[in-house]
């Protein structure tokens, strides 16, 4: 199903927080630096967490979207199972991507650096996107042609403030070169940190302007789907090194997020 016109309303908007909210409310802050050992498992590696607490807050989600906007609902633990539903976020018609504890491993550690993602995508391109983070009660969100509000105030990121040493955060885990190299050449532009791995965070220091651009190798759409969204209907440019849109679906690699004004001198020093 396409969404119809004027699905994306305010209303819409306030009723996803709210199903957020109570989903971390009953799920996650309950078990914030209180997980029983036997509440922890890994999935896909031994630093791929998954916990009580993200599996029951996206049963919660999944149920309370599709009450509000009746389509299919693309969870990273339901993916986890059943890979096949990714294949969704690329096909025709609309879809929710839920990730209902991003930054699962700070979490389990007790940190305050972990958030509740949400994504409306439609025909391939996300619509709507809402983050909050149940640690310290704040929330973001946006909708495509409409703008990005944090904490309900209008957010327009500024250029960075000293263009000739721009502050990083930069994914190197899965990146396919060197990442020693990768490293240096970032030194170029100016102080360099690790992402926070947990992309909700990460985009909140770039669109709030704590870090001047931030890039990532591995895109999987519960992850970057809304922080991408957010950035840019902040005016940010979010896109793939290559200049081309980033589409949560599409299966790519890779996604550099910056002000317009130094994106293509980041791009081109990281990629060179």
């Amino acid at each position: 199903m396409t969404l119809p016109k004027n699905t994306i309303t305010p209303d819409l908007s306030r009723a996803v927080l709210e199903a957020m909210n109570a989903a971390t409310e009953a799920e996650v802050m309950p078990r914030w630096r209180s997980l029983n050992p036997d509440e922890i498992r890994t999935k896909s590696a031994e630093w791929d967490l998954v916990t009580d607490a993200d599996e029951g807050a996206e049963r919660l989600l999944t149920a309370s979207l599709r009450e509000l906007v009746d389509v299919p609902v693309v969870g990273e633990e339901a993916t986890a199972k059943d890979a096949s539903l990714l294949e969704i976020v690329n096909r025709p018609g609309a879809c929710w991507v839920v990730d209902p504890v991003d930054g699962t491993r700070n979490f389990v550690a007790g940190k305050e650096s972990f958030g509740c993602m949400v994504a409306l995508i439609d025909d391939g391109r996300t619509q709507a996107a809402w983050i909050t983070y149940p640690a310290v009660g704040r929330e973001i969100h946006a909708a495509r042609g409409i703008g990005t509000f944090l904490d309900g105030e209008r957010l327009v990121t500024e250029a960075p403030q000293d263009p000739e040493s721009l502050r990083g955060a930069l994914a190197v885990k899965f990146h396919g070169g060197d990442p020693e190299e990768l490293l240096a050449r970032a030194a170029t532009l100016g102080p360099v940190e690790p992402i926070r791995f947990c992309a909700a965070w990460d985009y909140l220091d770039v669109v709030t302007g704590a870090t001047d651009y931030v890039s990532f190798s591995r895109t999987l759409p519960w992850d970057h789907a809304p922080g991408s969204l957010i950035c840019t209907e902040a005016g940010l440019t979010s896109q793939r090194p290559d200049g081309s849109e980033y589409l949560p679906g599409d299966g790519g690699d890779g996604i550099l997020t910056a002000h317009p004004s130094v994106w293509e001198r980041v791009a081109s020093t990281l990629t060179a």
